[in-house]
C-alpha cells in the first residue's frame, strides 16, 4: 500500500482496517508519518506480515531517530523517505474548505506517542489529565517539525542511514533519471517514482511519464517502485511491463475503505489482484518475467 494519512477520515477503522487486509493478502503495508493510528496498533492489526514505515523527515534529529526507533521496535521493516513534500503544495480545495485536520488531532498519532516528544514538550499529551491546548499543541509541534519548510539535501542522507541502520531505505517522490543515479550512489535501496498523486506541483509530469527514463538509468542497481494513478490490474500490468520492480496503491484503496471499511478494502484487493492475473495470462505470459516493453504499444 501507498502511505496515506489521516485514514480514520475516511472510515472509523482507518489504518487498522487497511493494515489488516494487506497483512491477510501478505502484501506490504506502508504506514504513513501522518497516520490517525499509532505503530503498535497498526503493527497488531497488520499481524507477522512485511510492513513499511514512510518518513516525513523531521527537522530535529532527537525525532527523528525517536520515530525510527518506535517503527523498528514494532517490527517496520523498510524506511520509506517522501522527498517531494518538505512542505505542502497549493492545495485550493483544502484551502477552500480549511482542510486541516492536524489541528484538531487526527493524522499526528506517532508524534502524541512519542517519548522524545513528550521530553521536548514537557508533558505527554495523551495522559488524562492533558488539556485541549496542550494536546493542540502536542498536535502542531509534530506537523511544524515533519513539515519543515526546508528540503531535505543528499549530503544528509548518511545521518538517516546512521539513525536505521542496516536495514533498507527507500526514497520516495524522484521523477528523473539523474536523481535516480543520485539515489544509486549516495547508497540508497530503492525509490518510488511518484508525483505525490499530483498534489504537490500543478503541471508537473506525470509518473508514468517519468518511468521509462528512470527504468533505462538504474535498472538493476537498484529496487525500483511506483506510485501514481494504478485503478485496475491493467495499469499494474503496464507499469511492471515499463520495468517497475514494484507497484503502490493509494486512492482505490481509500474508496473501498470509505464505501464499507475492512470488506471494502479487501473487495478492492481482490479484484485488482484477479485482472492483474487474468491480463497476464491473456496476454501470453505464463510469469511475471515474461511481463516486459515488448507487450506494449505507444500512440
Amino acid at each position: 500500500m501507498a502511505p496515506i494519512g489521516v485514514q480514520t477520515l475516511f472510515h472509523p477503522s482507518g489504518e487498522l482496517a487497511t493494515a489488516k487486509v494487506f497483512g491477510e493478502m501478505g502484501l506490504p503495508y506502508t504506514l504513513s508519518t501522518a497516520t490517525s493510528t499509532g505503530f503498535a496498533d497498526v503493527a497488531k492489526a497488520n499481524g507477522d506480515n512485511p510492513r513499511w514505515y514512510q518518513l516525513y523527515w523531521p527537522s530535529d534529529d532527537d525525532l527523528t531517530r525517536s520515530y525510527l526507533k518506535a517503527a523498528k521496535k514494532n517490527g517496520y521493516e523498510v524506511l520509506v523517505l517522501t522527498v517531494d513534500t518538505f512542505d505542502l503544495g497549493w492545495r485550493t480545495r483544502d484551502l477552500d474548505r480549511g482542510f486541516f485536520p492536524f489541528i484538531n488531532g487526527i493524522g499526528v498519532q506517532i508524534g502524541l506517542e512519542d517519548a522524545c516528544a513528550h521530553e521536548k514538550l514537557g508533558f505527554n499529551a495523551l495522559a488524562p489529565n492533558a488539556t485541549a491546548e496542550q494536546k493542540q499543541m502536542a498536535a502542531l509541534y509534530h506537523v511544524v517539525t515533519t513539515s519543515r519548510g526546508v528540503s531535505p539535501v543528499w549530503r544528509d542522507l548518511h545521518k538517516l542511514r546512521d539513525f536505521w541502520g542496516n536495514g533498507p531505505i527507500v526514497l520516495k517522490g524522484i521523477q528523473s533519471a539523474e536523481d535516480a543515479r543520485l539515489a544509486v550512489d549516495h547508497g540508497m535501496d530503492g525509490i518510488i517514482v511518484s508525483n505525490h498523486g499530483g498534489r504537490q506541483i500543478d503541471g508537473a509530469i506525470g509518473s508514468l511519464e517519468a518511468l521509462p527514463d528512470i527504468v533505462n538509468a538504474v535498472k538493476g542497481q537498484i529496487a525500483i517502485g511506483f506510485d501514481g494513478g494504478i485503478r485496475s490490474g491493467a495499469d499494474i500490468f503496464k507499469t511492471l511491463a515499463l520495468g517497475a520492480d514494484f507497484v503502490q496503491i493509494g486512492r482505490p484503496v481509500l474508496w473501498g475503505l470509505a464505501h464499507d471499511g475492512e470488506k471494502g478494502v479487501r473487495h478492492v484487493l481482490k479484484s485488482l489482484l484477479a485482472e492483474f492475473d487474468l491480463t497476464v495470462g491473456l496476454s501470453g505470459c505464463q510469469s511475471l518475467e515474461e511481463v516486459n516493453s515488448t507487450l506494449l504499444v505507444a500512440e
